[in-house]
């Protein structure tokens, strides 16, 4: 069955999505939900929303979809059992930790996988299926392709695929984005994200915002997604007017249900927002220039002119839940009808005995044609059954209340919930069992992007970490030391050619494999490689040190939007390490910046993004994906006494020379301070 997924970051915008043709709808409440700065749900609102959805056979979504401290765990978990007291029908979740612990304290909560998750290629499925979720909401970033062996994968395992086909478009893939939270302090990760990338960034011979892209519109693919095996169709949008939502879910309904989408709607839909157009170029493969856009002040103007088109959608109940009816009207008894509902609920309700009728007697014809006036309800008549006999008279007005008096009998039904899910009352307090820190020797890992980077002097390294497609025959390192694959963070084609590099690797003596997405524990464990968690999987606090785990890793590399003060409250069963030095990932892109100056052919690889202050950006291609870096390192060497209850140190190297490499490694040995221009990252600073 294909569900019209609708964004509510308001209850007026709630109402607009129902009244509209949703089938569910996904909204916040509280800290924990990526789109904090949307008004959100009180805890009275997401009571009513649940009541009013259920009424209406329109399901519930709350997105829990934020990274989560160990200090936070307790209170993510209470808004977990609220979920679950009132009834919302499933969680959207990012955080592999809070996952864990949801699944422990109520086993029968239905989790979705958040796209924060960075799901984009098939191979992710299998660990989602081992945590438990039963559905994915995919990245936008996929192609036609890329979904289509998605969703056969998705059906084998038997889990839900849910994809956007309406709405903004991130530059960076979901989930692995720190351009916010490096810049200004304000996590994406953590639901408050700046959006810093719709400011000034430029390429050579770019537009001048070369990182903002026009929103997405796949609503003419909808039937081929169906086919695929896409189950839900989501439109995004919580920060958006509760008339945006209107005009977005009109349009999805209309072509999810086969029909045409109306040129009135096409116009409405392109005008109420748009960032100079939508576009479809990631999933019809086709990236570049026409990708890019901004809101102009025509957008604007134009969005302005359709508010009260779009209100109007909204304007009356959307008649969704079907109703079979029986009438008996018999000399002597009591008029009555019975109403039932396909899940089960009926209501009967009685009248006044039936008078002798002087003039028309009443019929089928008319009882019907009085009964089924059920305009302002969410309800409709698939059939009414009359039992009538001949000669009796029956008012249109009790009819009537007939009428209303049964729906509101089945709309108490409709609207109980149980709530059978919230059977265990332990999550009230996360209490972790804590074991003190304790002074331990950090090891040094050292990372490298290409072969030629690696310095003669190699003492105080433990272990050396290469791209998966590196040739590691020509690996030849002091004994002792390590080597490491690193998995690439973007796979959307590559899975094939990724495993065999890993089982080349293998061969030429690498056992371990750095992981920085779901899809590289299922190729790490297909190559013989002991996973190691990488800074992609987003590890915040200790239950995702548990989670990963869990997945087999032998050691995780924490998040860097952790600030010291929580690194030091971590409980980890596994090492644990941490950037030291380096320039820190910004943005994971598919559609390179790049693309909208110069292109790829005259950039080799690597171009240079430059910001309204004239400070510079590296971007360096990897695979199928490419990279911003900040402008400056992270350099920690000089403060590494006070970062506790590590194991190890990653120094991160990326566009440095052999001969750089070299100087930063004695430095790290000597425990030095900078001599370049350099951050402490995050560490000291409580990202919001």
């Amino acid at each position: 069955m294909i569900e019209v997924l609708a964004p509510a970051g308001s209850l007026e915008s709630f109402e607009a999505a129902v009244r509209s043709g949703a089938d569910a709808v996904y909204f916040g409440w509280g800290d924990f939900n990526a789109r904090r700065n949307a008004k959100n749900f009180t805890t009275e609102d997401m009571r009513y929303a649940a009541k009013t959805a259920r009424v209406r056979g329109v399901k519930t979504y709350l997105t829990l979809n934020t990274l989560t401290a160990d200090s936070e765990l307790s209170a993510a978990l209470c808004a977990a059992k609220l979920a679950a007291e009132v009834g919302i029908d499933a969680l959207i979740v990012q955080d592999i930790g809070l996952i864990r612990l949801i699944k422990k304290h109520l086993p029968n909560m239905p989790i979705h996988a958040s796209t924060q998750m960075s799901v984009h290629s098939a191979e992710a499925l299998a660990p989602l299926k081992e945590m438990g979720f039963e559905r994915v909401v995919v990245a936008r970033e996929m192609d036609k392709k890329s979904l289509f062996e998605l969703c056969r994968e998705a059906k084998r395992l038997g889990l839900e695929v849910e994809a956007f086909v309406h709405g903004a478009l991130c530059m960076c893939l979901s989930g692995q984005c720190y351009l916010s939270s490096v810049l200004g302090g304000r996590s994406g990760n953590r639901g408050l994200c700046a959006q810093p990338c719709r400011l000034a960034f430029s390429v050579k011979n770019g537009t001048g915002h070369d990182l903002s892209l026009k929103d997405m519109s796949y609503i003419s693919h909808i039937a081929e997604m169906a086919e695929m095996g896409v189950t839900s169709f989501k439109i995004e949008g919580r920060m958006k007017r509760p008339e945006y939502v209107a005009a977005a879910v009109s349009a999805v309904r209309a072509a999810a249900d086969g029909c045409t989408v109306a040129p009135e709607t096409e116009e409405l839909l392109s005008g109420i927002f748009s960032r100079s157009g939508h576009t479809d170029g990631y999933y019809n493969n086709k990236l570049g220039r026409d990708m890019f856009g901004i809101r102009t002040d025509s957008d604007a103007q134009m969005s302005a002119k359709m508010i009260n088109r779009a209100h109007e959608i909204y304007r009356r109940e959307y008649q969704r839940v079907p109703l079979l009816g029986s009438v008996s009207v018999k000399n002597g008894r009591e008029l009555s009808l019975t109403v039932r509902d396909r899940d089960g609920n009926s209501v009967t309700v009685s009248g006044s005995v039936p008078q002798i009728a002087l003039n028309r007697p009443a019929d089928g014809e008319y009882i019907s044609s009085k009964l089924n006036k059920t305009g302002g309800t969410p309800y409709y008549f698939e059939r009414i059954d009359c039992d009538i006999e001949d000669g009796l008279a029956v008012a249109a007005s009790e009819l009537s209340e007939l009428r209303r008096v049964a729906f509101d009998r089945l709309t108490e039904k409709r609207a109980y919930y149980g709530g059978e899910r919230a059977a265990d009352n332990t999550v009230d307090q996360y209490i972790s069992a804590r074991t003190t820190p304790t002074a331990r020797p950090i090891k040094t890992v050292a990372q490298f992007r290409d072969i030629g980077q690696i310095p003669d002097d190699l003492s105080g390294v433990s272990a050396v970490i290469l791209p998966a497609e590196a040739d590691f025959s020509k690996v030849n390192l002091p004994e002792g030391i390590d080597i490491i694959a690193d998995i690439p963070r973007g796979i959307l084609h590559s899975a094939d050619r990724v495993l065999e590099q890993l089982k080349a690797a293998k061969q030429n003596g690498v056992k371990a494999a750095v992981c920085g997405n779901l899809a590289a524990f299922t190729l790490a464990e297909r190559a013989g490689l002991t996973p190691v968690a990488g800074f992609g999987m987003n590890i915040f606090n200790s239950e995702s040190v548990a989670a990963a785990g869990d997945m087999g890793a032998k050691a995780a590399v924490l998040s860097f939007e952790l600030s010291a003060t929580d690194i030091f409250r971590l409980n980890g069963k596994i090492p644990m390490g941490i950037i030291t030095y380096g320039r820190l990932p910004l943005m994971l892109f598919c559609n390179c910046p790049g693309k909208n100056g110069d292109g790829c052919a005259k950039c080799g690889r690597r171009c240079e993004l430059t910001d309204r202050k004239g400070v510079t950006f590296p971007v360096m291609c990897r695979g199928e994906f490419s990279e911003m870096l900040n402008s400056r390192p992270i350099w920690m060497f000089d403060r590494k006494a006070e970062l506790k209850n590590l194991d190890f140190e990653v120094l991160y190297f990326t566009d440095e020379s052999k001969e750089r490499c070299g100087q930063v490694l004695a430095a790290c040995k000597n425990k030095a301070s900078a001599d370049v221009e350099f951050t402490r990252g995050l560490y000291y600073r409580e990202v919001l």
